[in-house]
């Protein structure tokens, strides 16, 4: 009877345990797989002819998205000063976008077919960033349904969405080699400290891994203490400030046309947020707290 017995509790309990493991795991599948995509999708339109500054102020367009598919599955009906901020990013998205496109004819017109090449390939790292947009907000609201049903729990999700996407990459095998070969040739970097010398690319990685770490921490901790308003405001303000570093230090190309491009978007995005309405809030509640003092 034992043996059989033993059979019996590794059919029943191995079954039950991968049955609730699944249970477990199925929510956070989807949300890793578009995750992944996302990650992907952004990271390779910046190999389609997209500047960094541009690709940026696209990304700040992430409101729009929300917006529209909060209408479409939530059912969602906002103010008309929302539908105007809306409005405002979107024109501001449109300017840049329009004067890039402008930029990358003038820099590719050594001929008509370079040129007419060079904007096909722009043209489909727009659809790119426009895909992974959609796709983000679309994350993010699916991501607001399992907090509310589940609770919030940062580390959790911050595991998952990080460590279940990992086999995803074998896909990208010979293009991972590749950038391998392209970083073991770059030109070797003294490591202040520690005095190693490695190749600098490989430098580079390992400080974008670590930053990356420590931004990505931050946002997933204040998705969970703080409200949408203040992530909002706070990744917005982050994205501003990283803009105009690469605008300066990079000398991307900028011009006035994009600058109001800018202003437009992040202006919208303030009226979004409706931030001074929140600040005079905080601070008629600071001036009541002292007077109970």
């Amino acid at each position: 009877m034992r043996p059989a017995f033993a059979v019996g509790l590794v059919f029943a309990g191995c079954c039950s345990n991968v049955i609730f493991l699944e249970l477990l795991a199925r929510y956070y599948a989807i949300m890793v797989t578009m995750f992944f995509t996302v990650s992907v999708v952004n990271n390779y339109a910046l190999n389609l002819n997209i500047a960094m500054p541009l690709h940026m102020i696209f990304r700040s367009g992430s409101l729009i998205a929300n917006m529209i598919l909060g209408i479409i599955i939530l059912k969602k009906r906002y103010s008309m000063f929302k539908y105007t901020s809306i409005a405002l990013v979107s024109a501001g998205i449109f300017i840049c976008t329009f004067m890039s496109a402008k930029q990358v004819t003038v820099q590719s017109s050594l001929s008509d077919k370079d040129g007419f090449q060079a904007f096909a390939w722009w043209l489909l790292g727009i659809g790119a960033l426009t895909f992974a947009l959609l796709m983000s907000a679309r994350m993010g609201i699916f991501q607001e349904t399992l907090y509310r049903q589940f609770g919030k729990h940062s580390k959790e999700a911050l595991f998952y969405n990080h460590a279940l996407p990992l086999p995803g990459f074998i896909f990208l095998a010979s293009d991972i080699y590749d950038h391998v070969v392209l970083f073991n040739k770059s030109e070797l970097y003294q490591v202040p400290v520690l005095g190693v010398t490695v190749p600098i690319m490989w430098f580079y990685l390992l400080m974008n891994v670590v930053t990356q770490y420590v931004c990505i921490r931050g946002v997933f901790i204040l998705t969970t203490e703080c409200s949408s308003l203040t992530v909002t405001l706070v990744v917005t303000l982050r994205k501003f400030v990283s803009l105009i570093f690469s605008i300066l230090y990079f000398q991307n190309q900028f011009t006035l046309w994009h600058w109001l491009g800018t202003v437009f978007v992040f202006t919208g995005t303030l009226m979004y947020t409706e931030v001074w309405k929140n600040l005079g809030a905080t601070k008629s509640q600071l001036q009541k707290d002292d007077k109970k003092d």
